[in-house]
């Protein structure tokens, strides 16, 4: 199936997202895109990088939001204007990613093999060191963290390369079916930013949805150092706060008790580890953002920006 049978509109989230915009939007309109049909939505930047995008790429659909709502509502504000304008399927890419040649289109015909089909994306390998993978697709664990990256840190091969379903895409480069998204509500806005790919995953499923990972395509992945990116204190945080907030949402008793279990007891061990490679910071922003999340709190650009909390 092409891109003309399933019209696709592609939506890139950015804060502050520098140069690295450029390089993921060119890659774009190599897979074919008409510029009117990527919405990018700057997401209250303040690095000059919506100024390079305009200049660059002047006949883009550009949304300004006067402040950082997160990715998930900014995503969904790109995804209906995507969808007002006739996509069919919206195709989800962080700014940090590029496409080699050929993806989209391939993405686009697994969508369309199958009717049921709500969420594609292709093998997802590292920017920086290509023979590594990033993401073949997650699995839901209950357990650290939840989920996890399927082959993540492990050497690119056909044990990565096959095409399955899976409990969700990374969101990263998602394709989705606009009447899939429509029916699921987009992505929960609660998370700000992670685990909102996780929760789409999981209610797709829960709702007899396909979830599907294209292995024989790869995207090349450098995260961002917007929120820190890796093992940041940052992107700790977040991600513990938004564990509760998932385990609220979807959790059973015996879902809390793994997590309990395999993740919050462990935490000194971890911790002592962590100290040894430098990185203390990480897991005590993690406890943290696991009280906060227990509280009831939720992400906000308010409190994760630079210098709110000692940690970041």
């Amino acid at each position: 199936m092409t891109a003309d049978a399933l019209p696709v509109g592609a939506v890139v989230v950015n804060w502050n997202g520098g140069g690295a915009n450029l390089a993921c939007l060119e890659s774009l309109r190599a897979q074919g895109l008409a510029a009117g049909r990527i919405v990018f939505v700057d997401n209250g930047s303040t690095d000059g990088s919506l100024e390079l995008v305009r200049a660059a790429h002047p006949d883009l659909v550009v949304i300004e939001n006067g402040e950082n709502e997160g990715f998930g509502a900014a995503a969904n504000r790109g995804a209906r204007v995507a969808i007002e304008g006739g996509a069919r399927a919206v195709f989800f890419v962080n700014n940090d990613v590029v496409l080699p040649p050929g993806v989209l289109p391939r993405l686009v015909a697994a969508l369309g093999d199958r009717p049921r089909r709500a969420v594609v994306g292709p093998l997802v390998l590292r920017g920086d060191r290509p023979e590594l993978v990033w993401s073949a697709g997650g699995a839901l664990t209950w357990r650290e963290n939840l989920s996890t990256l399927r082959g993540f840190g492990r050497p690119d091969g056909p044990a990565w390369r096959e095409s399955l379903d899976v409990d969700y895409i990374a969101g990263c480069a998602l394709l989705a079916r606009a009447e899939a998204l429509e029916e699921l509500g987009f992505f929960a806005v609660e998370y700000f930013a992670y685990m909102e790919d996780v929760d789409l995953g999981l209610r797709a499923r829960r709702a007899g949805w396909e979830v599907h990972l294209v292995g024989d395509v790869a995207a090349l992945h450098t995260p961002s150092s917007a929120t820190g990116g890796g093992y940041s204190p940052r992107r700790k945080y977040m991600n513990a706060v938004n564990s509760v907030a998932f385990l609220r949402r979807h959790g059973r008793a015996a879902h809390w008790l793994r997590f309990v279990l395999f993740d919050v007891a462990s935490l000194p061990a971890v911790w002592l580890v962590a100290v040894l490679r430098g990185r203390g910071k990480a897991v005590l922003a993690k406890a943290w953002g696991l009280y906060d999340g227990l509280r009831g709190r939720r992400v906000t650009a308010e409190r994760v920006r630079d210098g709110a909390c000692r940690l970041w």
